[in-house]
């Protein structure tokens, strides 16, 4: 648990303090079960960052949701070149899981921001740089078509977003054959990823 003064490493034992960790990580193998705000079951188990780890749960919480649901949803984190490789070579490979689609989230914001515009511009209006940033886009989707996934893209769709930058995205996605939904969840909940819930059912039944 830390070093004395002389580098000397001092343990759980030392601090007599071994019974009081055994009986707090007793049970810290088993999933947490808990709820989300509209009361919708939610497994949490694991779940460390991409950058320095697989970056999702556990396979003993997708498992146990697998027994549980008709649908499970898992978050890969980071971009899909990080957390989605890392969830399909990693723990799908090692689990013996097989999902069934991907869902691949995109805001504008981002969009634009990869292509070219500044950071305290992404309010601004600028086709030209969605129009840049969609090659990002199309990567992604390209990478995630490559395990034999269907790809559903989901448009987390923030305030600043116009009209006309969301039909291009649209469009776009369109254009590439892949099913695209409009989110509002961060406002409306449940009901603002409505869409994207029956996009997906479509997609893999």
């Amino acid at each position: 648990v830390g070093y004395t003064r002389e580098k000397k490493a001092v343990t759980a034992a030392d601090i007599k303090a071994t019974g009081a960790m055994m009986a707090l990580l007793r049970d810290a193998m088993l999933p947490n079960l808990v709820q989300t705000l509209e009361n919708n079951p939610c497994l949490v188990h694991g779940g460390p960052f991409a950058n320095i780890a697989h970056g999702c749960n556990s396979v003993m919480a997708t498992r146990a949701a697998l027994k549980m649901a008709n649908y499970v949803v898992t978050e890969a984190g980071f971009g899909a070149d990080l957390g989605a490789e890392k969830f399909l070579n990693i723990k799908c490979r090692q689990a013996g899981l097989a999902p069934d689609a991907v869902v691949l989230v995109a805001t504008i914001r981002a969009l634009k921001m990869h292509g070219g515009l500044a950071k305290d511009e992404l309010g601004k209006v600028s086709y030209e740089a969605l129009e840049k940033g969609l090659a990002n886009l199309a990567r992604h989707i390209e990478n995630l078509r490559s395990f034999g996934l269907p790809v559903v893209v989901a448009i987390n769709r923030f305030t600043t977003d116009t009209e006309g930058e969301v039909h291009a995205l649209e469009a776009y996605c369109e254009k590439l054959s892949v099913p695209v939904a409009l989110c509002t969840h961060w406002a409306e909940g449940g009901k603002g990823a409505e869409s994207l819930a029956r996009s997906v059912v479509k997609l893999i039944e």
